[in-house]
């Protein structure tokens, strides 16, 4: 899942890229409210984290001009300012949720998972593709009855392919979803992720369901298949 980081303070951004990271989410920063809006026209993230007090356009202007444009990706506003009247005002501005400095992270990464869960009608709290499932709260996932040992990326990898199950998704796709937009798109990284990935989710169960769309990409297929 991508996430964009708005944060001027380049302490606090960077803290919160590595976090955010290696939790899984392909994460890209802006600086300031202006780039904000700019990134997010240009690009699909599944949420966004928005710091208030930003140069230029502060994060409840960044978060109306969205909303006025018909942008609907998820927000969670973060700020110093803990009184109610600015909590109001920033879900006033459109965000999906507040939470004011200092905050926990783990409670940060916990809203997250929550708004990208309920972003849309079609991401269900628990991704399946026959007896392929995976928890995106629950950091888990299982073949059958059988729960898998996935690292942090090959989790955020499989979790893309569940939401796009029965889709082809080229690596560009993959890359600016699993990793980020700076990733060097030549590099072979997705298809050695995917090698990683078949070893773990089919070769040991006998089946073929992440297949090679030759030319175009990858697909997971919605149902498994014997080799």
């Amino acid at each position: 899942m991508r996430v964009l980081v708005v944060e001027d303070e380049v302490r606090m951004a960077a803290l919160l890229r590595r976090g955010l990271s290696e939790e899984g989410y392909a994460v890209d920063v802006a600086g300031d409210g202006r780039e904000a809006v700019w990134r997010v026209t240009e690009f699909s993230y599944d949420a966004v984290v928005l710091d208030v007090l930003l140069p230029g356009l502060d994060g409840f202007e960044v978060c109306r001009r969205l909303r006025a444009d018909g942008c609907w990706v998820p927000v969670v506003m973060l700020t110093a300012r803990g009184d109610v009247a600015d909590r109001v005002r920033g879900l006033d501005a459109g965000a999906d949720d507040y939470l004011p400095k200092p905050f926990s992270f783990a409670e940060l990464c916990a809203r997250l998972r929550a708004l990208i869960r309920r972003g849309a009608p079609e991401r269900p709290a628990v991704l399946e593709a026959g007896d392929l499932r995976l928890d995106p709260a629950g950091r888990r996932a299982w073949r059958g009855e059988t729960e898998l040992e996935l690292s942090s990326r090959e989790f955020a990898l499989l979790e893309f392919l569940l939401r796009h199950a029965g889709e082809v998704v080229t690596r560009t796709m993959i890359l600016e979803h699993v990793w980020d937009v700076a990733f060097d798109p030549v590099s072979n990284v997705v298809d050695q992720y995917v090698a990683y990935l078949r070893r773990k989710i089919d070769r040991p169960f006998g089946l073929t369901q992440l297949e090679t769309v030759r030319g175009a990409g990858y697909r997971l297929l919605a149902r498994s298949e014997r080799e």
